[in-house]
């Protein structure tokens, strides 16, 4: 159930998708310069961090 909520967060809204697989540091801010330039990377790094 949990990884189901991650990812959709991760979908709709990367920052958070990452914050709540990882928590707050370094790739929270990666994720979220990348989410604010382009969203479709940001969906990426997002899936890509808490997934692989």
């Amino acid at each position: 159930m949990g990884n189901i909520v991650v990812a959709i967060a991760s979908v709709l809204l990367p920052p958070l998708g990452v914050a709540l697989g990882k928590g707050i540091g370094g790739t929270f801010l990666v994720n979220l310069v990348l989410t604010l330039l382009f969203f479709i990377p940001g969906v990426l790094h997002a899936l890509y961090v808490n997934f692989m």
